[in-house]
């Protein structure tokens, strides 16, 4: 029980520090590194296929790979990355079905597929609403999730119930819970750039960049939003 419980808590400290190194390499879009990290997460996964946070971890990497496709303009290359990544999701939500982490993870890899690709978007639209409002069942102050589900209300139509209005709900609840997450101040502003209040998003991306000044994309936000 001991070594079981030892082991437990490096495989924990192994996932945290790969997850760091990930976030990192999405920052400075660095498609190489992350590219790595899926293959070596891939084989990890190969060799401990019932461990949940190996199959979270390779979910993880191809969840980045897929935002970082995203931000390169390369939609085949982030619907196969998300897809992918679905697959190890599910297979660590089916080892442990009580992480909030793993259905927000999961429902996010499914909202992925809807910029990337609107047929496959049809296909999994419902895993990622569900996968995130489980997450929040779980965890009803979890801020993330609360970013994913309007990351998914932004890139929904407004005809299918979507839309940036509704998006900033979410955002500004994640925001309350946690004012310094800077995904929820770049998605906020990415919302009222949308609905053309860009003196609003230039001063949500200001506050994202001082947050997480290494993440190339806020800058060119923020960049790209008129001044007036």
């Amino acid at each position: 029980m001991r070594t079981s419980r030892v082991a437990l808590v490096l495989i924990s400290a192994v996932v945290a520090i790969a997850s760091a190194a990930l976030e990192t390499a999405r920052d400075t879009q660095d498609r190489a590194a992350l590219e790595r990290a899926v293959a070596d997460a891939s084989a990890a996964a190969a060799k401990n296929a019932n461990d949940p946070d190996t199959n979270y971890s390779l979910a993880l990497a191809q969840s980045y790979l897929a935002e970082v496709a995203l931000e390169l303009k390369d939609k085949p290359g982030a619907a196969k990355a998300a897809e992918a990544g679905i697959e190890a999701a599910r297979k660590a939500v089916s080892l442990n079905g009580k992480s909030p982490e793993y259905h927000r993870l999961l429902g996010t890899l499914c909202g992925q597929i809807i910029p990337a690709s609107t047929l496959l978007g049809f296909k999994y639209g419902h895993c990622a609403l569900d996968e995130i409002n489980k997450a929040l069942e779980l965890d009803p102050k979890f801020a993330l999730a609360y970013v994913s589900r309007g990351v998914g209300n932004y890139y929904l139509p407004e005809q299918l119930g979507g839309g940036p209005q509704k998006s900033i709900t979410d955002f500004q609840k994640a925001l309350s819970l946690n004012p310094k997450l800077a995904e929820a101040h770049l998605w906020t502003g990415l919302a009222f750039r949308k609905l053309h209040r860009d003196a609003e998003a230039r001063d949500e991306f200001e506050k994202a960049l001082a947050l997480n000044p290494k993440r190339i994309w806020i800058k060119q936000q923020l960049d790209k939003t008129p001044a007036k």
